[in-house]
């Protein structure tokens, strides 16, 4: 019964064997212990549960990389970018194409011979064809032919010539059959000449063919031309450090963070300033008046940091200055490269292209008297406005238009067609009576110059930019008080203005004890918009007490804006 309780198990591996060849090779690699056999499902789960982890690992890893991506798509179109300018830079494609290799008119130059002698071997046939009708083989024999027999006459006498003669004359026609049958073998000799060039021209051709390879690999030995360097602003477009990624951020924001259209807009860039003379315009000297100084200007800095530029056109109101700027096409071109001059050498100055630099500015432009839309200035205005976009995308963070007239509004319409909706989004518009107000939110009042409604003045002794401004809203019929405390022995000296004045000002001090008395600083009166834009006082503090300013609004039926601030000097410290 043992025995034939082991034939079934050998029947057994040889059916397996039969259908399967793992198990078979596994029944004879493990050891024929039965205890062992259980365990082999065991061993076979484990690589399962194994690569099941493994999958849910990628899963997660994908998930996580998918995570990444979503968060951070900036970071993924730049680094797409930087690989379209890497191979930009390497092909040349930002500026000129670049002259052919070395190799290259060599290259043509063995092909244009080998087709020389081809266009040739043709022209030697043509006599071979037409042997019959040309003479001249044969005359080269007759004449041959003809001066043997003369040599050899010498030696002869008359009776020989005379019968050399006779048969001559009688044998003319056989003479023509004879040369006839003699020039049929010489016809074979010019097709062995033509044989020999055309041998010779398939030798040079198979010389060109083996020298042509050896020209290739010679130009491909040669080194590549080292990629063209390209600067922006002076920034390399590729850096180590990170003011490259702030300029090609810049194109990419402008596109919408697509990396070819950033890149088309790159090389516009690139190609505009060199067409333009960019680097030379910098150091060049164009004579400009210096009444511009008026019409352009950057002074302060925003809220947020950036650096304010100035464009007043209604300066352009003087006739000898537009003369002197605006007459011809000629003097309007030499005004846009000053024009452009400025705003690059503002960009290098102002500006930081560093991860936490400021490299944008806030625009202001001041239509107030500006020339009507059928005046040049206006169009020059939108003209820079487009240089902007096209060439300086994301170098302006706002751009506010104060003391805009009816008819700008209607203007601005129409040219908006031409800007993207970027761009026409930064834009802030502001009528007279809102504009002091509107830049404020832009550019704090100590930072705005006076003439624009602020209280920043060039040369001024007492304040600066970094003296803040308070800024208080006084409601229509309604009276205001401001108090400024000393504590100690000073000169105090404080300015105000309100925005529109037509309000009563005054100023005095009192002490702090209840014994002292009151002292007027200024008399109350009343202030006409026509008056002073601002005004400026102080007083020598003898004891402790306070300045109390009083703004009466009681006759106006209109919000006023009051500006104003203090600053304690010593008492030897000049004014």
């Amino acid at each position: 019964m043992a025995e034939e309780t082991q034939v079934p198990a050998s029947e057994a591996p040889a059916a397996a064997d039969a259908t399967q060849e793992k198990p078979a090779v596994k029944d004879e690699v493990l050891p024929p212990a039965a205890e062992e056999e259980p365990k082999k499902p065991e061993s076979a789960e484990e690589p399962a549960e194994a690569a099941a982890a493994e999958v849910d690992g990628g899963k997660k890893d994908e998930e996580a990389g998918a995570s990444e991506s979503v968060e951070d798509p900036q970071k993924k179109a730049l680094d797409e970018l930087k690989e379209l300018v890497r191979t930009a830079l390497a092909n040349h494609e930002f500026s000129k194409p670049p002259p052919p290799p070395v190799a290259a008119p060599g290259e043509e130059k063995p092909a244009e011979k080998t087709e020389e002698p081809a266009a040739e071997v043709p022209k030697e046939d043509k006599p071979a064809a037409g042997a019959p009708k040309e003479e001249k083989p044969t005359d080269k024999a007759e004449k041959a032919a003809a001066e043997a027999p003369k040599e050899e006459e010498k030696p002869a006498d008359k009776a020989a010539e005379a019968a050399a003669e006779a048969p001559k004359e009688e044998g003319k026609p056989g003479d023509k059959a004879e040369e006839a049958a003699a020039e049929v073998p010489k016809e074979d000799k010019p097709a062995e000449k033509a044989e020999e060039p055309a041998a010779e021209e398939s030798a040079k051709v198979e010389e060109g063919a083996h020298d042509a390879p050896a020209k290739e690999e010679e130009a491909a030995a040669m080194p590549p031309p080292p990629p063209e360097e390209v600067f922006l602003w002076g920034v390399p477009l590729l850096g180590d450090d990170e003011k490259s990624d702030t300029v090609l951020l810049k194109f990419l924001r402008a596109r919408d963070f697509k990396p070819k259209d950033a890149l088309a807009m790159l090389k516009a860039t690139v190609a505009w300033r060199r067409e333009f003379g960019m680097e030379g315009l910098l150091e060049e000297d164009l004579g400009a008046p210096a009444e511009l100084a008026k019409v352009v200007f950057m002074q302060g800095h925003g809220r947020e940091g950036h650096p304010v530029c100035y464009n007043v056109y209604g300066e352009f109101q003087d006739r000898e200055l537009y003369q002197r700027v605006l007459a011809d096409e000629e003097k309007r071109g030499k005004f846009l490269r000053w024009r452009i001059q400025f705003l690059e050498r503002g960009i290098r100055e102002q500006l930081d292209f560093g991860p936490s630099g400021v490299s944008s500015m806030v625009q202001v432009t001041d239509l107030k008297n500006a020339p009507g839309p059928w005046k040049w200035e206006l169009r020059q205005a939108t003209k820079a406005l487009a240089l902007l976009q096209d060439n300086y995308p994301e170098f302006v963070a706002t751009q506010v238009f104060i003391n805009v007239p009816w008819w700008y509004l209607a203007f601005n319409r129409m040219i908006s067609t031409f800007l993207t909706q970027r761009t026409k989004s930064k834009f802030v518009f502001a009528g007279p009576s809102k504009s002091s107000e509107t830049l404020f939110k832009y550019v704090a009042p100590e930072q705005v110059p006076l003439q624009f409604g602020g209280l920043s003045k060039e040369k001024d002794a007492d304040f600066s930019t970094s003296d803040a401004v308070a800024e208080v809203s006084i409601k229509p019929s309604t009276k205001h008080a401001v108090e400024i405390p000393v504590a100690e022995s000073c000169v105090l000296v404080w300015e105000l203005r309100v925005l529109g004045w037509d309000v009563s000002y005054g100023a005095e001090f009192v002490p702090a004890a209840e014994d002292g008395y009151t002292v007027i600083v200024h008399k109350a009166r009343r202030f006409a918009p026509t008056d002073e834009p601002f005004v400026k006082n102080s007083f020598k503090v003898g004891e402790p007490g306070k300045i109390l300013l009083t703004v009466d609004n009681s006759a106006s039926k209109k919000k006023k804006v009051l500006l104003y601030r203090s600053k304690a000097k010593g008492t030897a410290e000049s004014m």
